[in-house]
């Protein structure tokens, strides 16, 4: 492919990869992908409509736990076009512009997850350190505050990445090395000095995700030194009892990402296939497995699921 001016990047055409190695098996592999899918959005969507209608799930906990569902749906509408696209029609070339506003959504969805994943951190510590003012504390202005917050700085952070992207001119084929268009992916694309992208993206790493995770470390450990003051041992594991769910959520969210990170530092030479199940476990598991997590360890959630149904089924 010829360089292109920028005059003319709305011809510009991105060509995404499926699965290496596996290209004649997509249209079974489409099955469990899909299946993920409706998993990750039904479940996240049970939990977001399960908070709206019970009054007794409008309280701090599940009203973070409904912003977090509402990232993840975000996370998988935005991948699923392409994902799919692959899988079922061997639909590869996107346009540029298309390109962009997946990679932008995708970032932008997964900084707020991590937002919020940190908020529910606070939360727990609010929770567990002063339980009598808890709902005092975390009133509902404050929570609506804290995630427009959140959602204000993820827009913030993430707008300048496809503007400076924009600016470039690109001048080789342009293959991606995913089923989706991802910042570190597009920035090896252009034929001009991409630093300030790079230190750009690398500084939005560090105070989103890095700041995010080192809160959250900072936020378990005075939980954990609440809880070692309670004197009963009952005591003791109820307090814990309520963060198991969290802390799962932070593993399946954090662990990942971590993987896909040191991957593409230290095994760049790794099979392709590597590379592309370790980011596909970022970005599937956690809308996957969450909602199965919140649902079956927090008996409320439940409730409120069952009661959701029973509701509508006395309306027939």
């Amino acid at each position: 492919m010829g360089t292109e001016s920028n005059g003319s990047l709305d011809l510009l055409s991105v060509f995404l990869t499926g699965i290496p190695g596996l290209e004649s098996q997509h249209g079974w592999l489409s099955i469990p992908f899909f299946t993920m899918y409706i998993v990750a959005i039904v479940g996240n969507t049970l939990i977001m409509a399960a908070v709206k209608t019970d009054p007794a799930l409008h309280e701090p906990m599940y009203l973070f736990l409904s912003m977090l569902a509402i990232t993840e749906v975000g996370v998988s509408v935005s991948t699923l076009p392409t994902v799919m696209g692959i899988l079922w029609l061997d639909a590869q070339k996107v346009d540029f512009d298309g390109c962009l506003a997946q990679m932008f959504f995708i970032h932008t969805f997964s900084c707020m997850e991590s937002g919020v994943l940190l908020a529910m951190s606070y939360d727990r510590f609010v929770a567990i350190y002063n339980p009598l003012r808890y709902t005092v504390i975390l009133t509902l202005p404050r929570i609506i505050c804290m995630g427009l917050g959140i959602t204000l700085k993820s827009v913030a952070l993430m707008a300048p990445l496809p503007v400076l992207l924009k600016q470039l001119p690109y001048c080789h084929i342009n293959v991606l090395s995913h089923s989706y268009c991802l910042h570190s992916d597009l920035i090896q694309l252009p034929c001009a000095d991409t630093k300030l992208n790079s230190v750009l993206g690398l500084a939005i790493v560090l105070s989103t995700f890095g700041l995010d995770s080192l809160l959250i470390v900072v936020s378990y450990v005075l939980i954990l030194c609440t809880v070692l003051g309670i004197a009963s041992g009952e005591g003791r594991w109820k307090a814990l009892n309520t963060c198991v769910s969290h802390i799962c959520a932070v593993l399946i969210y954090y662990v990942p990402m971590i993987g896909v990170s040191v991957m593409h530092r230290v095994a760049k030479h790794a099979s392709p296939m590597v590379h592309t199940l370790m980011s596909s476990i970022y970005l599937f598991v956690p809308p996957v497995l969450n909602p199965i997590i919140y649902s079956v360890k927090t008996r409320p959630i439940q409730q409120g699921i069952i009661n959701m149904f029973s509701y509508k089924r006395g309306l027939l």
